[in-house]
């Protein structure tokens, strides 16, 4: 029996910028309805292949073949090509906040395709578009179509995107990192649409990703990438319990431990917690239509009644679903928002006065998620890491604070030795695992008793994750830091975690010992949790 003719087959493709080659003959096939997985590291060319398939890499020279349903696509004018995107193969982007028109409603950039490519009416694209919309499990349809797209939330968001791109029905869906920003459940939810729109439609997909365990959930067929080349390709039953390449076993085995995790401080139960918070709650103004809003305010409840506590050394993992209140929790313990109930650090608590508050604010510092984001690109290293120092230790002379960078960047795993010039190169000059390194750096130098990590290897791939994660489990022990883990994954909590705290709609639905929590929970909404997780 013969095999049929490849949907997609890309032939000994190479990707070149100038004499850069980022994409070394790759060979790879998709049929019709088929799901592959295409995994690896940032940098090994995952995404600038599929941006080929559509030819969307203008500075890139491409060689080999693009084969669609036989025809060569990279013999393809630009102008023919424009019947395949969209049309024929679909491609949804990783950050929507981007790849979305914000100043076009969801609803008219999801009717605008329709108009465009199924050539349908103005009011027949409206109407099709609020049934895209509810096909990819938006509530509300009607409304959401009128909303612009930093009026949606984030799993909204790309609900939306995936709506728009399978409104022209393709017959190919490339999906770059489609849940990267998501919480476990709704990565899940998101995963589970689209294998169920994939069934009703009968399309590929291909999904770029370098989270494994939504490989695990969704593909049928897994390919490796490392540094352009394509390294081992097979089912998921063969590729993850028989792997052959030594990147795929490195891969498989960055799972985060929990060997390096700093735990003598339970030992000692009397110790004095750091931080004491009894009842804390965070409560927002709300619009309201109408007079009335004029004689009384409307507030809109995020965390409610939240008691916690964590002891010098130890860390309290946050764990829930998006607007479950664990942000808001976060901002209240660097006392960024108001809050009301009591937050006790050793007797001291936020004024909300920035004279009064500097001691204070030395002590709590954070680590943002976004490594990229977070660091001023018009800052070197040197000026990064020694600003907060120059404020809070004035009377330190330049040498001084020039030693304390260096060793400060030394202790995080930045060298001179390894990187020449090291405190006069821009963020621009690093990779994401190393940006997030001098972001850890200009926190530490402060010398902190209490670090705020706010989904701190969530951007990162999974070998920069566990190396990441090692660093803030020895710092941890040698340093005796406190911290205050705000994430979605559950294999940090239970590398990172002595105490976990669960939040609900703005509740704490349960707590307690991190390894009894993420084991055997209690709560039904934990165990929902952990089950999307696995």
């Amino acid at each position: 029996m013969s095999t049929p003719q490849p949907l997609l087959a890309l032939k000994d493709l190479r990707i070149a910028f100038g004499a850069q080659a980022v994409v070394h003959g790759l060979n790879l096939s998709i049929q019709a309805g088929e799901r592959v997985a295409l995994v690896g590291e940032s940098g090994s060319g995952k995404s600038v292949t599929a941006l080929s398939v559509l030819r969307l890499l203008e500075s890139a020279q491409l060689t080999g073949q693009v084969l669609w349903r036989g025809e060569d696509l990279l013999l393809r004018s630009a102008n023919a090509m424009q019947s395949i995107r969209g049309d024929e193969i679909a491609m949804i982007f990783q950050e929507p906040m981007t790849a979305l028109n914000p100043l076009m409603t969801v609803g008219q950039q999801i009717s605008e395709v329709l108009q465009l490519k199924k050539l349908l009416t103005h009011r027949e694209a409206d109407v099709r578009a609020v049934q895209w919309l509810a096909d990819t499990g938006i509530d509300d349809p009607e409304r959401r179509f009128s909303a612009y797209p930093h009026q949606l939330s984030g799993g909204q968001r790309q609900r939306a995107m995936m709506a728009m791109a399978l409104a022209s029905e393709p017959q190919l869906l490339l999906a770059d990192e489609p849940t990267t920003a998501l919480d476990a459940s709704l990565r899940l939810q998101m995963l589970q649409l689209l294998a169920e729109l994939q069934q009703k439609t009968g399309m590929a997909v291909l999904l770029i990703t370098h989270d494994l365990s939504l490989v695990r959930h969704f593909a049928d067929r897994v390919a490796v990438m490392e540094k352009g080349q394509l390294v081992e390709q097979g089912t998921l039953s063969e590729v993850f319990t028989r792997p052959q390449h030594p990147y795929t076993q490195k891969l498989l085995d960055s799972r985060p431990s929990r060997e390096g995790l700093a735990d003598a401080s339970l030992d000692v139960p009397q110790a004095l917690p750091l931080l004491e918070a009894q009842n804390l709650q965070v409560r927002y103004p709300m619009a309201t239509a109408g007079f009335r809003h004029w004689f009384r305010k409307s507030e809109f409840t995020a965390l409610q009644g939240a008691d916690f506590s964590i002891r010098p050394g130890t860390t309290l993992g946050v764990m829930g679903e998006s607007g479950s209140g664990k942000s808001s929790l976060a901002q209240a313990v660097l006392g960024l928002i108001p809050f009301a109930g009591t937050l006790s650090f050793g007797g001291e608590t936020w004024r909300h006065a920035p004279a009064q508050d500097k001691a204070l604010r030395q002590k709590v510092q954070v680590v943002f998620q976004d490594p990229y984001g977070s660091l001023s690109p018009r800052m070197t290293v040197g000026e990064i890491v020694s600003e907060g120092l120059r404020w809070h230790a004035p009377q330190l002379s330049e040498p001084q604070i020039q030693a304390k960078v260096y060793s400060t960047l030394a202790e995080v795993g930045l060298s001179v030795a390894e990187f020449p010039d090291l405190l006069n190169r821009y963020p621009h000059a690093f990779s994401g695992g190393q940006r997030q390194r001098i972001a850890l750096a200009r926190a530490l130098v402060m010398e902190p008793l209490l670090l705020v990590l706010d989904e701190p290897t969530s951007a990162l791939d999974v070998t920069v994750q566990k190396q990441i994660l090692q660093l803030l489990q020895t710092l941890q022990t040698q340093r005796g830091m406190a911290y205050l883990l705000i994430t979605h994954d559950i294999d940090v909590l239970k590398a990172m975690s002595h105490q976990v705290l669960v939040l609900k709609a703005g509740q704490v639905v349960e707590a307690g010992d991190a390894l009894q929590v993420l084991s055997d929970p209690a709560h039904a909404y934990t165990r929902r949790l952990l089950e999307a997780f696995t």
